[in-house]
């Protein structure tokens, strides 16, 4: 109040500081503490209440399915947890192939190929077209490239591995409950499909040297026992082996009766007149025995085409044929051996947590995000006031 001076009931004069003020309107005040805290206001409560309006009015809902898997063999070699020093730096002490694999697997989930897959499979475009999805969130273009489409659907579908347990965490967001379902069924399903193929792969790996070794060895009897045929064929004996053995008791059987008949006729010589017709009948027998030997054992060691000379070839024909027979149980039991490693290898992919259907939506966080902007504002202006009030100071 301006006014130099005012009289009382009785005449008496009095300085305007003495006089009541008229109490300041509501709306006064208001406006006040308005300009007063005009900064706060502006930094700290607006942006903070147009976050919440979008958050609360426009944001729409998104629901979250989760979905829990292992990757592991048939002979898991787990790495050796880490002790002492290593267990301070957090260093592992293997980081074996299996997991390798289950990084591999991960990587495949958020790559390309299954948003490709996705796109073709399950409508992924589609899900995130959906009417009623704010303008921040949906996906705007009908036929996005795969490099966009690619970015979107990594900030919807989140893949971690935990070293420690081996558990490969999938979360997938969607605005609608049955779609982020869908989408986590289908990535599952995409990794089964992927850890199948790597299977098939590492064991057509591991067995193809097998099957190339055990193949040349069936060449290799194969080849051996056409040759022996045609010797046969050639020589038109199915059994030169045998025939040898049959020739060579035929020739110890001569030699034998020769033997015999000589030391008769040496016995009965002594006996009786050599002009006997006993003594002239033994020896002529014996003359034809020792033909016959003759005849005999060189048919079989004799020049020229004989037995003894046929049955070498065949003989070398069978030692290779044995070889031949043993190389080909060797690649056998070699390809064998892979088999069952190969089988011994193979990835699983096994579901600890299968995909729930969710009821709540989850996201977003709209307490917690708000909260959070609110406190972060409110500390950024708190540190512009001390500034601003330090060289404030400083210049009076």
């Amino acid at each position: 109040m301006s006014e130099q001076a005012a009289m009382n009931v009785q005449g008496i004069i009095r300085p305007a500081a003495m006089i009541e003020a008229r109490p300041e309107s509501w709306k006064s005040r208001i406006i006040n503490w308005t300009v007063r805290k005009r900064y706060l206001l502006l930094v700290v409560f607006a942006p903070t209440a147009l976050l919440a309006s979008y958050l609360y009015l426009i944001a729409s809902d998104q629901y979250q399915s989760e979905a829990h898997f292992i990757v592991s063999s048939g002979r898991d070699n787990a790495s050796i947890p880490p002790t002492g020093l290593g267990q301070m730096l957090g260093i592992s002490a293997a980081f074996t192939g299996t997991q390798g694999q289950v990084l591999s697997v991960t990587d495949y989930l958020q790559s390309h190929d299954a948003v490709e897959a996705l796109r073709k499979k399950a409508d992924l475009v589609g899900m995130f077209r959906r009417p009623g999805i704010d303008f921040f969130n949906k996906l705007w273009a009908v036929n996005p490239t795969p490099e966009k489409l690619l970015q979107y659907y990594r900030g919807k579908v989140s893949v971690r591995y935990d070293r420690d347990s081996g558990i490969t965490t999938l979360k997938v967001r969607a605005f609608r409950p049955d779609d982020s379902y869908k989408i986590s069924e289908n990535l599952l399903q995409l990794g089964e499909a992927r850890v199948n193929e790597m299977n098939r792969r590492s064991y057509n790996d591991a067995v193809a040297m097998a099957r190339g070794q055990l193949a040349q060895a069936e060449q290799g009897v194969a080849e051996i026992q056409h040759r022996i045929t045609a010797y046969r064929q050639i020589g038109h004996d199915i059994d030169p082996q045998g025939t040898g053995e049959a020739q060579t008791k035929l020739v110890i059987g001569l030699r034998g009766n020769l033997a015999s008949a000589q030391t008769q006729l040496d016995s009965m010589g002594s006996a009786i007149s050599h002009s006997s017709p006993q003594y002239v009948a033994l020896s002529r027998h014996i003359e034809a025995l020792r033909r016959e030997l003759a005849n005999q054992a060189g048919t079989l060691t004799g020049s020229g085409s004989t037995i003894a000379q046929n049955l070498g070839g065949y003989e070398d024909l069978k030692v290779r044929q044995d070889f031949a027979a043993k190389r080909y149980e060797a690649a056998a039991a070699a390809l064998e051996r892979a088999r069952m490693e190969a089988q011994k290898q193979q990835l699983y992919l096994v579901r600890v947590v299968n995909p729930n259907m969710p009821v709540k939506a989850l996201f977003p966080e709209r307490e917690k995000i708000v909260l959070t902007v609110f406190i972060g504002l409110l500390l950024t202006y708190s540190i512009g006031w001390l500034i601003a009030a330090g060289v404030r100071e400083h210049a009076a």
